[in-house]
């Protein structure tokens, strides 16, 4: 049984009082500025509706991690030591995170975020050395999907990308999340750090989700 839920954060100076009306009051005055660059646009080269979609969805996101990074702030516990007792119980448990993953011969779980623009899309998987390995096209709509789904790739560390394609050229490159154990949880001086299979590090901020091993 998979269980995701936001993950406890790791100590750092509590965010500005304000940041909440802050992110409001720039998007109202995102959609104030949209709203005029749309009205005095050149009625014979109007903006296209692709473009329109990219900017709203990258404000919205940058809108969506800000009120999250603020949610994560909220929770904050008083000390390095509280903070390192708090993400104790993810050892041995999944988490997702961008970035490196290590493949043993057990599929990777994978999830696609929707994409922000493009009529066609591909997962691209490269290795450690950066060398592609790997291409397939993927829906727009996000998803969660096992890789490789034949298990014929040789075990090592690979790093995924969600490629969207317009009129054959790459238009919006996002990183794709993986899960991995939780096999080290470890102090430093700047705070807790979590080690993953292959000795990846990560820190609490990165985790997107937890689930139940």
């Amino acid at each position: 049984m998979e269980i995701t839920q936001t993950p406890a954060p790791v100590p750092r100076p509590p965010a500005p009082a304000d940041t909440a009306s802050a992110v409001s009051s720039d998007f109202e005055t995102f959609l104030r500025l949209m709203t005029t660059q749309i009205r005095n646009q050149d009625p014979l080269d109007p903006m296209k509706a692709e473009e329109f979609s990219v900017q709203l969805a990258t404000f919205s996101g940058v809108e969506q991690q800000v009120r999250t990074n603020q949610l994560l702030e909220s929770l904050v516990g008083s000390g390095g030591a509280d903070g390192f007792a708090a993400i104790s119980g993810w050892l041995g448990h999944d988490v997702l995170a961008t970035g490196p993953a290590r493949y043993d011969g057990t599929p990777l779980t994978l999830r696609l975020p929707p994409a922000l623009a493009g009529d066609r899309h591909e997962l691209v998987v490269t290795d450690a050395a950066g060398v592609e390995i790997d291409r397939r096209s993927v829906t727009g709509a996000g998803a969660t999907l096992d890789w490789p789904a034949d298990g014929r790739m040789a075990m090592g560390q690979y790093t995924f990308t969600l490629d969207s394609y317009e009129a054959g050229r790459v238009v919006v490159s996002e990183p794709v999340a993986s899960y991995a154990r939780v096999d080290e949880i470890r102090q430093t001086v700047d705070g807790p750090v979590l080690v993953l299979p292959g000795g990846v590090e990560i820190v609490p901020d990165d985790v997107l989700a937890l689930r139940r091993a």
